[in-house]
């Protein structure tokens, strides 16, 4: 990819870029053939005004897009709406995009969990590769304004048929208490051996 692409947080000054982006995530749900929760300007708008949103812009030419949302009394995060423009994929931005939307959820919600919905292997692929692991519905948020949100997808009858217990999608979820044991231990692993190369240089 020739040009340099900035990811950053989206604000005002990015309100130009909102019917593009719902554009393109809407291209790509017809391309895939699968559902996806529609969202109006109004909301996308409101995710840049709160510092909710992540864009990604090579130049002035749009590159990726998401964003996240609270739920629960925020005790639960997602990060969606993940877009790439078929001109820019394959160069790993989804990634990218992702990693920085997670970074800046974990930052603002530090004891909440992520979690997520999604069709596409690739979007699972960067999940699990962050820590999430798969989880039944009964596992994520019993907010009904996010299951609200699935009202546009055109799969939502197998969601209302099921009483919410299946779907197309694939339920996801990072829980931040199931990975403190495993980063202070590894935390304990660096400086146990830290202490062991100390020692030995000590004693020569």
């Amino acid at each position: 990819m020739e040009q340099e692409i900035k990811i950053m947080v989206a604000n005002e000054s990015h309100f130009g870029y909102v019917d593009t982006i719902l554009d393109t995530i809407e291209a790509a749900a017809k391309v895939r053939g699968t559902g996806i929760a529609k969202r109006s300007p109004e909301y996308v708008k409101k995710k840049m005004e709160e510092g909710k949103a992540i864009i990604a812009l090579a130049g002035d030419e749009f590159a990726g897009f998401c964003y996240i949302e609270t739920w629960g009394d925020k005790k639960y995060v997602a990060n969606s709406g993940l877009i790439v423009p078929d001109k820019f994929r394959g160069h790993g931005l989804a990634k990218k995009i992702k990693k920085f939307s997670f970074d800046l959820s974990r930052k603002k919600y530090p004891d909440a969990k992520l979690f997520g919905l999604t069709s596409g292997a690739a979007v699972m692929k960067i999940n699990t590769e962050l820590g999430y692991v798969p989880v039944t519905f009964a596992d994520l948020t019993d907010d009904e304004a996010f299951w609200k949100g699935c009202e546009g997808c055109v799969n939502f009858d197998v969601l209302a048929r099921t009483n919410r217990r299946y779907c197309i999608c694939t339920a996801m979820l990072y829980d931040p208490k199931a990975h403190s044991g495993k980063e202070k231990q590894e935390e304990e692993k660096k400086r146990g051996i830290l202490g062991a190369i100390l020692g030995r240089l000590k004693k020569k």
